[in-house]
């Protein structure tokens, strides 16, 4: 059976239920803030201390930090992906390389992959394709309950990836946007309401499909090469691992096409996704902000 079509840039939208229920909670907590732990403070020592804004503070700085769960789930998906013979072999890129995983593909090609978060942040620009990858890849790992994926993954394309695919001359071969907060109470997943059988159990994970979107063959050149072909998420063997291994279907395919034009002393670009042979997104030329 068909999934009904969906003209978003990702599927998935945040949970309204659950971020109503996070600014009750939220107000809940600081009022009663002062009665938990063994600080010693009375209720006006303690909100005048900033015991409760520091430990908030220190907790969203671990979890920012932290790259245990990205590490965790990486490892399940891809063990999982080579068990299966989707993929060959795979292996920790190292702390020295600007980028996270390579990747040997069934074909015997070369693929690095470059994890991020949730792509709204200056970090999703910091990446480099090594020399030996035959196809370069984000993979955004989102850890935020809270993000809207619409505007994060929107950003990352257009405003940041894209950017550098056209300043730059960046190659990304694709974008995974996947983890293990998909299909869950936190973010459910429309591809799943009428297939349940696109689920794919792994440990404790009940994982939907991944979001799967292919970059342009080459960097626009607004005098030589404006708007280049459009590639298919499919040609892209690491994606279509990915695709083939987590039972994704043809019509939920992202293609990202980016076109480039100079307009005056700017340098511009025009970022288009379609799904399915129609258009979800499209934006108006827009200025790239050299740095």
């Amino acid at each position: 059976m068909k999934r009904p079509a969906n003209k978003a840039i990702i599927p998935c939208e945040p949970n309204v239920d659950i971020a109503a229920k996070i600014e009750t909670f939220a107000d809940e907590l600081r009022s009663a803030a002062h009665q938990v732990g063994t600080h010693g403070l009375s209720e006006i020592e303690f909100y005048q201390s900033g015991i409760f804004e520091g430990a908030i503070e220190r907790i969203r700085g671990q979890n920012s930090a932290t790259m245990g769960p990205k590490k965790h789930f990486v490892a399940l998906v891809l063990n999982h992906m080579q068990d299966g013979g989707f993929i060959s072999d795979w292996e920790e890129a190292g702390s020295s390389n600007r980028h996270d995983l390579t990747v040997v593909l069934s074909s015997g090609k070369v693929a690095a992959i470059e994890l991020k978060g949730c792509l709204d942040g200056n970090n999703t620009n910091i990446s480099e394709r090594p020399p030996h990858a035959e196809e370069f890849v984000v993979w955004s790992l989102c850890q935020s309950k809270t993000s809207n994926l619409q505007k994060g993954v929107w950003s990352g394309i257009h405003t940041r990836l894209g950017a550098d695919i056209v300043d730059q001359e960046k190659r990304y071969d694709g974008l995974i946007v996947w983890d293990w907060v998909c299909n869950t109470i936190a973010r459910p997943c429309p591809k799943v309401t009428l297939n349940k059988q696109s689920v794919t159990q792994l440990g404790a994970f009940s994982l939907p499909p991944p979001c799967l979107y292919s970059f342009p063959t080459t960097a626009p050149s607004p005098r030589n090469n404006a708007r280049p072909a459009i590639r298919n998420v499919l040609d892209v063997e690491l994606l279509s691992a990915f695709f083939e291994c987590f039972g994704g279907q043809i019509e939920e395919l992202n293609e990202v096409q980016i076109e480039a034009r100079n307009n005056g002393a700017n340098l511009e670009r025009k970022t288009t996704i379609s799904r399915n042979g129609e258009e979800i997104r499209t934006s108006s030329f827009s200025p790239i902000k050299r740095r």
